[in-house]
């Protein structure tokens, strides 16, 4: 029999993170051959995948990196099955030493079929699925690239990458804040402007028949209706529908019988609340329409207008789940 030393064992755990017990199988198995103990512990990965390979891997940890000079960033997740294997250092340490690899490569293909160590990510996932003993993937992989570009991070949770067409002064503080904006409110697109009229429109009819059968339920127990909204996005809202509801709120206010000469004071406040009620799916999906978080009196776009000649030309998101 093979003697296998404490050095071996170590120097093998050290090149895959297996525990000291299987690297001292594998080294046994493979008769001291360490390349032969590396394909051992391999196998024993593809065995273990293919019995997880049903699991749901919905924990894990989403990161980000950046290129040196600002100009290119990754986000990815890697994926695994429990919180305590998520937060557990050498899975974050795996996460790091892949994130560093991902942001030479444009697409997930590309990433995963590239060198980690002798083998490629790919394989190295199977491996650590059998060192762990859980469902470990790549679950989500974005790219960016622009003029400057910064990120941020919510508790290893969600991950934003944000993209400038100009380095302006503080763009850091600039890119930080909307990154964390793109993870706290989830937008998807830029801005209205991107939205296909045939999903706005079928969009539109889905919310307001939603609301009007939860008025429904709010008429029977007998409280307060849901505003039914004509509209759900400033793409709707042109210049003559903007002109009937000024028109409609002036015919309010001489209803109410409110002095003529005071209008123009109040007539601001009930077009702001008349769009505000009109475009819920901007301030939803649209990163440039919606609140800033950091200040609701102003939109994410009047923030960005604030750093001067700027503006937002992209943003990725990941997400564990």
């Amino acid at each position: 029999m093979t003697k296998i030393s404490a050095a071996d064992v170590k120097k093998l755990r050290d090149a895959t993170g297996a525990g000291m017990m299987d690297c001292k199988k594998a080294l046994v198995e493979a008769e001291g051959n360490f390349d032969k103990a590396i394909e051992v512990l391999r196998k024993k990965g593809q065995k273990v995948a293919a019995k997880r390979a049903d699991r749901e891997s919905a924990e894990g940890v989403a990161i980000t990196k950046i290129n040196n000079d600002n100009t290119a960033a990754v986000a990815i997740v890697l994926a695994c099955e429990t919180d305590f294997v998520a937060k557990n250092d050498s899975f974050k340490e795996l996460a790091n030493q892949f994130v560093d690899i991902a942001i030479n490569h444009n697409d997930k293909e590309s990433f995963l079929a590239a060198d980690f160590g002798g083998m490629t990510v790919a394989e190295k996932l199977i491996e650590q699925t059998g060192v762990i003993g859980e469902k470990i993937d790549i679950t989500a992989f974005e790219r960016f690239e622009a003029n400057y570009i910064g990120s941020y991070t919510h508790v290893g949770k969600i991950a934003a990458i944000v993209g400038l067409n100009n380095a302006v002064d503080n763009a850091d503080v600039l890119t930080k804040d909307l990154a964390m904006q793109v993870a706290s409110m989830g937008a998807t697109t830029l801005s209205y402007k991107d939205f296909d009229a045939s999903y706005v429109a079928s969009e539109t009819e889905a919310r307001i028949a939603a609301i009007e059968k939860d008025n429904e339920e709010l008429a029977r127990l007998g409280k307060t209706l849901k505003n039914v909204p004509q509209y759900i996005s400033m793409s709707q809202l042109t210049e003559e529908v903007l002109a009937q509801a000024e028109a409609n709120a002036k015919e309010q206010l001489k209803a109410e019988g409110k002095p003529e000469q005071i209008w123009d004071k109040i007539l601001p406040g009930k077009m702001e609340r008349f769009i505000s009620d009109n475009t819920t799916l901007d301030q939803e999906q649209c990163l440039l329409d919606q609140d800033f978080i950091k200040d609701e009196k102003k939109s994410v776009a009047d923030y960005v207008k604030s750093y001067g000649d700027v503006s937002v030309v992209g943003f990725k998101r990941v997400t564990l789940g």
